[in-house]
């Protein structure tokens, strides 16, 4: 045997040639090659210096934050890869909604998908998002997630799962790393091992999942263990502890018990790659995050990402700091030969397996044509109208319709993103105004006055976001002060509550007469609610977990 033989198994399959090219390219690689090839550094904006000095720094790939210039975003990958010694991964979040390529097609995003609960129409959105990322030289995705939606109060699973239910989500999750390895894109299944139970962000602290080894191995691990089969090229180590099996292995473990998988030699190496026998590439998420500096001096674990067990590490603030703090590692043997090989033997045999080595960093933007972006636009607009989930309507208010409910008050917390200092408008009080209603927008400083209205809607669009660490109804916010926080005007106004993303909201207002799911918030998926709110589309969409948090009188 060799050291190269493992990159004849699965899930990197390399013939005779891929393994040639693996073994001359890291003989060839320099010290400097050596350290930069464990990175993956973030390219944002248009500053072309920028990417000039994160290429200096020769990573093994950059993840980019993509703007809507189709053309620009073609050619500073292609500039990117032109400018590289060894072919680069690049990598995108691909979850669609507001997380859809913004030049591209907008898709449902996970939950969403769960709600349709068609495998078909999951396949349908994974084949789009694969041969439009493919077009401009995307070929690796950080998706599809396996968390489970175990605690409703968790800000950071909600939308980017397949929901509550472990066979709904192999099977979902399955089918799209089916469709985007066939793309030629690897697929990367997170966050190990395994979020949901937590309600907490790992963007802010490190989380927990707390669950048994019995019970882990029959949720998290099962869905795993099916990833694995299925050949899953990577798997994201994240911020998240698992004590069961540490403690398992060492009951006096201490605080070790809680560091983050990340960070974690038992995680990573014992289990994963052990116990579980994963032998594709091991990203960490993202090091800037609190769940990870929150651990420990950056001098002192960055070195520990490597050496406990992941190959690549993703992101850095300061890039060239974190190369030298690398560099210094491996000189000095905190980070082992060993694993500094095996590492960069996994990152090439990834590249190798995804043909980068033949020349498959090429872009085409025949995705893109007029003719094929339509085709795409109305697929995907087919199936997100699918997706809105009527999860109660005890009041019997629905359909609207001008006869009954011409006059509405609206209330609108706005498109929440983290990315986005302020929320932006939602489009549906637009779009109803269009339809003929007389729409009035309520504040802060506005009383809804019973005799003045018809109905009352309101509207939330938080889906699960990047430190936020708590969404909820926010009653003082919404109603401007703690006095007026404690009204409820539902009985005086019929009134629907609808949620464009976060879907428990029922949690805080377990009494309302209506209340809607559509889990997404791009313009599509406000359209589809308008069809179905107008009676011109039934609402077809089955809730993928538990709306009502376990209350029972939220079901009234």
């Amino acid at each position: 045997m060799t050291r190269f033989d493992h990159l004849r198994a699965a899930p990197f399959h390399l013939d005779d040639a891929g393994v040639a090219w693996v073994a001359q390219t890291l003989a060839a690689l320099t010290p400097a090659q050596r350290v930069g090839q464990l990175f993956v550094h973030i390219v944002m904006g248009n500053d072309p210096g920028m990417l000039d000095s994160i290429m200096a720094l020769q990573p093994a790939g950059i993840t980019r934050f993509y703007s809507a210039d189709l053309a620009y975003e073609q050619g500073l990958i292609a500039r990117a890869q032109a400018g590289a010694a060894v072919p680069l991964l690049v990598s995108a979040d691909l979850e669609g909604s507001r997380m859809s390529l913004p030049f591209a097609t907008e898709v449902p995003n996970p939950l969403a998908l769960a709600a349709i609960g068609d495998v078909a129409a999951t396949r349908e959105i994974s084949t789009i998002m694969a041969a439009q990322a493919r077009a401009i030289g995307i070929n690796w995705s950080f998706t599809p997630v396996l968390d489970i939606n175990a605690a409703f109060r968790s800000a950071i699973v909600a939308t980017r799962g397949f929901g509550s239910d472990v066979a709904t989500i192999q099977t979902h999750a399955l089918a799209q790393i089916d469709v985007f390895q066939r793309a030629g894109m690897a697929a990367t299944v997170k966050h190990w091992p395994g979020e949901g139970h937590d309600d907490r962000d790992q963007h802010l602290v490190t989380t927990i999942n707390p669950l048994s080894m019995p019970d882990w191995q029959a949720s998290h691990g099962a869905l795993y263990r099916a990833a694995i089969d299925a050949g899953v090229m990577a798997v994201m180590s994240a911020h998240i502890a698992l004590p069961a099996y540490v403690l398992a292995q060492n009951p006096a473990a201490g605080v070790e018990a809680y560091r983050p998988a990340s960070l974690s030699k038992s995680l990573n190496l014992d289990l994963l790659r052990g116990e579980m026998g994963f032998n594709g590439l091991i990203v960490s998420d993202a090091t800037p995050m609190a769940g990870f500096g929150a651990w420990g001096p950056r001098h002192v674990t960055l070195p520990q990402v490597i050496e406990n067990g992941c190959d690549i590490i993703l992101f850095s603030n300061d890039p060239a700091a974190d190369f030298a703090l690398i560099d210094a590692a491996i000189a000095d043997g905190r980070i082992s030969p060993a694993r500094h090989e095996a590492a960069l033997i996994r990152i090439l045999g990834l590249k190798a397996a995804l043909g980068l080595h033949k020349g498959e960093t090429r872009t085409d933007l025949a995705a893109f044509a007029p003719e094929k972006l339509a085709a795409a636009d109305k697929t995907a607009r087919a199936i997100t109208a699918r997706a809105p989930t009527l999860v109660k309507d005890v009041q019997g208010l629905l359909p609207l319709n001008l006869g009954k409910h011409k006059r509405l008050a609206i209330y609108s917390g706005g498109v929440v993103m983290p990315f986005a200092p302020h929320p932006l408008p939602l489009d549906l009080p637009d779009m109803l105004a269009r339809a003929g209603f007389e729409v009035t927008m309520l504040n802060e400083t506005t009383q809804p006055d019973p005799a003045q209205f018809d109905a009352m809607l309101y509207l939330f669009a938080e889906e699960t976001l990047l430190t936020r660490g708590r969404i909820f109804l926010d009653w003082a916010k919404v109603a401007g002060n703690f006095q007026r926080a404690m009204d409820r005007h539902w009985h005086d106004i019929p009134t629907a509550i609808i949620s464009f993303g976060y879907p428990y909201y029922l949690y805080d207002a377990p009494r309302v007469g209506t209340y809607i799911n559509a889990y997404a918030s791009m313009p599509s998926m406000q359209e589809a609610v308008l069809d179905c709110l107008l009676g011109r589309a039934p609402w077809a969409g089955t809730a993928p977990h538990d709306p009502f948090c376990g209350l029972g009188d939220a079901r009234y």
